[in-house]
């Protein structure tokens, strides 16, 4: 049984996801130096073209050759514009799970990317790799993430108390470390049964990108 995802690309009316690429660093750069980025995950601040060329070339790769998950591009199909990406992490080979976390670009939100492309990425999971479960971890305030959640059919399964570090940026202009929860959110494969293609759209905490 394999133990690492393949190099694909995974379409849908309005989307593309795909590998990373070095055409990305720029549009990477600036989607991680947004304001609700830097609060809701542990990218570095202020974060540079070389930290996502790094990001793209070495630990990408690095992550899906060694089996620990897998980072995709969200592109709009018409334009080719990088939107989002989409990283799936913690990745269990002998469970069939993993943890799928989403970031959408500023100027991209409120178009229902974040969830068409979560989505989408759960149900090649389930159908192509056979995976069993995913989980998401959404902070406890960030709303806009919980309702992507709730969206592609996730069930709420508790609170991890005192688990996430999200960030607060003070008068000033630096930011400051806030220790607040993490909801743990799960999907199988019979939640998606009568979901819909229509999503919210919203971005959830990435750990360890550093």
């Amino acid at each position: 049984m394999t133990s690492t995802f393949p190099n694909v690309s995974i379409n849908t009316e309005r989307l593309v996801l795909r590998p990373l690429d070095e055409d990305d660093v720029a549009a990477l750069a600036a989607m991680m130096n947004d304001e609700q980025v830097a609060a809701w995950t542990s990218v570095p601040q202020p974060f540079t073209e070389d930290g996502a060329r790094t990001w793209i070339t070495e630990y990408a790769p690095t992550e899906r050759t060694e089996g620990r998950g897998l980072d995709f591009a969200v592109t709009e199909f018409l334009t080719q514009r990088l939107v989002g990406v989409i990283q799936l992490g913690k990745t269990n080979w002998h469970v069939r799970s993993t943890e799928l976390s989403y970031i959408i670009a500023p100027w991209a939100r409120g178009e229902g990317y974040a969830s068409e492309a979560a989505l989408v990425t759960a149900r090649w999971l389930f159908s192509d790799q056979k995976f069993e479960r995913i989980e998401l971890r959404t902070a406890a305030d960030n709303t806009a993430s919980q309702q992507v959640a709730q969206k592609i059919g996730c069930i709420s399964e508790g609170v991890l108390r005192n688990a996430c570090i999200a960030r607060s940026r003070a008068e000033d202009g630096t930011w400051t470390d806030v220790r607040t929860d993490f909801i743990v959110w799960s999907l199988l494969p019979e939640d998606l049964e009568g979901v819909g293609d229509q999503p919210a759209d919203g971005f959830t905490s990435f750990d360890d990108w550093n």
